[in-house]
């Protein structure tokens, strides 16, 4: 049985900006992304079955990943036409605006050879990203990605013990009448005010680091630039790109 081992890297939103909303609800987005040195493993071998079985082992120690059939990776094989079985080794933590999900899908469709980023986007908002990565600035609904510049960043993480379900922060943005970050991430008030407590992990990240952190993405994580470590944070690099070498 041949098993191939795929990478699925992080990524990190810098900057989020909501520029609209389309007529069939979609958030418009302006938005820097970045990939990471932290991913996620899977392995792909063929199917024992007629439908083929997806295993999650989380290794991080936080929020549990369901699986079943919405999770982004069977619809990323729904999407290419494969059917295969899949461990996803997961080291990229649940809900915490990352892009684990994103990034485990990207990697199937990678190693289907496809490449299609409207297509990706209709998987989930992030996927077209996790799918070119390196550095680049996204806009449309997440399909539109166009690479900058590679930059060579560190960055130190703060992940809660509570996630941001992506899906409930947007429906949060909209009920707040789409307010304005003021540091460079228009979620960010909407994942406060569906999730207070972000704010004691928050100020804990600048009281160690004396830099005011950002959030990425929908949440729940927490970042500053540059490296401090130091107990329950984590040190990450920027690569640039989703293939490792």
């Amino acid at each position: 049985m041949t098993i191939e081992v795929l990478v699925a890297p992080a990524k990190l939103t810098l900057s989020l900006r909501m520029v609209g909303i389309r007529d069939d609800g979609y958030h418009l987005v302006d938005a820097e992304m970045v990939t990471l040195d932290l991913a996620d493993e899977l392995e792909v071998s063929p199917p024992a079955g007629a439908e083929g079985q997806l295993t999650i082992e989380d290794r991080t120690g936080g929020l549990s990943v369901p699986g079943g059939p919405e999770d982004l990776v069977t619809r990323a094989l729904h999407l290419v036409g494969r059917t295969a079985d899949v461990v996803v080794r997961k080291a990229i933590p649940a809900g915490a605006g990352l892009g684990g999900g994103s990034a485990d899908a990207a990697a199937v469709l990678r190693w289907a050879g496809f490449t299609d980023l409207v297509a990706a986007a209709g998987i989930g908002a992030d996927v077209s990203f996790c799918l070119v990565g390196g550095r680049a600035r996204v806009s449309g609904i997440g399909e539109v990605v166009k690479p900058l510049p590679f930059r060579d960043q560190a960055f130190t993480l703060l992940t809660p013990t509570v996630g941001c379900p992506t899906p409930d922060v947007y429906r949060r943005w909209d009920e707040m009448g789409g307010p304005l970050g003021d540091y460079g991430n228009d979620l960010e008030p909407a994942a406060m005010d569906l999730v207070p407590e972000l704010a004691e992990w928050r100020d804990a990240l600048g009281d160690a680091t004396g830099r005011r952190p950002r959030l990425a993405g929908s949440g729940s994580t927490w970042f500053v630039e540059g490296e401090y470590p130091g107990d329950g944070r984590r040190i990450v690099r920027t690569v640039p790109t989703t293939v490792p070498a």
